[in-house]
């Protein structure tokens, strides 16, 4: 299954799974007095339209290059992952506005079995984030991973509700918004969790160095190459799932330059064939002395 395939067929996923724990929060927290549930159906409705953005960036950066994009449209998915940002924000205050309200209004404790409801809760958005954030390793998806970690602050309301819900029920009267305050410090949870999604996707934009470790390989694998030396050079931003590559090459500086030019594409190939994530690749060639290289020397 191609990696576009795969990222689609996880944001499904996220779709209807969040729709459904939506109705199921928001029926279990009207039931049962519990306002932090109520919060988690909002993060999760919220969670249901983030989904589909992500859905649609992620087709959208499927589209080939074209006169107006030659470098493809990958480079939708950090701004997807931006408004999906913005959605985990808009949700975590509006959490926060309500707990706030309903802290300064008595009501009545929430009900016991409210907590069956959120330890199931718990474990499915737990099981949710996994799965879709190895989806996301496997695509280099950024606005996928932003889904998954959707599905993990879902978890972590769920979880301060839980907590929240239970100081209400075992010290009773007196502590009837401990699910209010729960859904309160959850909300401050959830911004902390959306900067982490939204620096990542800020770098990918600027085309901030952040691939170290992609660098490195390329290193490696290039001097698997007849006729490449070393490299210098080496650049690389993400655009969608794949990498931009702009690398500098030494070559025998006394063969022609149809000698150098060949090096070049057989260098592009085999880049392409290691690495599959390599997706524009350009290859400048610099001249060099073999004297200067043995097959120890490094960059």
């Amino acid at each position: 299954m191609s990696k576009i395939k795969t990222a689609i067929k996880a944001t499904y996923f996220s779709i209807i799974g969040n729709v459904i724990l939506a109705i199921l929060k928001g029926i279990a927290g009207i039931f049962g007095n519990s306002y932090a549930l109520i919060a988690d159906a909002i993060e999760s409705t919220a969670d249901v339209f983030a989904s589909f953005l992500v859905l649609f960036g992620l087709k959208y950066a499927d589209r080939p290059p074209d006169d107006n994009h030659p470098y493809g449209h990958g480079k939708i998915e950090p701004l997807v992952t931006f408004m999906v940002v913005a959605f985990l924000v808009t949700s975590a205050s509006v959490i926060a506005y309500e707990s706030i309200q309903n802290i300064q209004t008595p009501h009545l404790s929430p009900k016991p079995w409210t907590l069956l409801v959120l330890g199931s809760i718990i474990i499915w958005k737990e099981t949710a984030f996994r799965i879709v954030l190895k989806r996301s390793i496997e695509t280099n998806s950024s606005s996928l991973k932003a889904d998954a970690w959707h599905h993990r602050s879902d978890a972590i309301t769920s979880v301060m509700a839980f907590i929240g819900i239970s100081i209400s029920l075992i010290f009773g009267k007196g502590f009837e918004a401990a699910d209010d305050w729960a859904a309160l410090l959850a909300s401050g949870i959830i911004i902390y969790n959306a900067y982490l999604i939204f620096r990542p996707a800020l770098g990918e934009i600027m085309d901030e160095n952040r691939y170290d470790d992609v660098i490195e390989e390329v290193r490696v694998k290039s001097l698997e190459v007849t006729g490449v030396l070393d490299t210098e050079k080496a650049f690389i931003r993400k655009a969608g799932m794949n990498y931009h590559l702009d690398l500098h090459a030494i070559v025998d500086g006394d063969i022609s330059v149809t000698a150098g030019h060949i090096i070049a594409h057989k260098l592009q190939d085999h880049l392409k064939e290691e690495i599959p994530n390599l997706n524009f690749i350009l290859i400048h060639i610099e001249p060099g002395n073999p004297v200067d290289f043995d097959s120890t020397s490094t960059n």
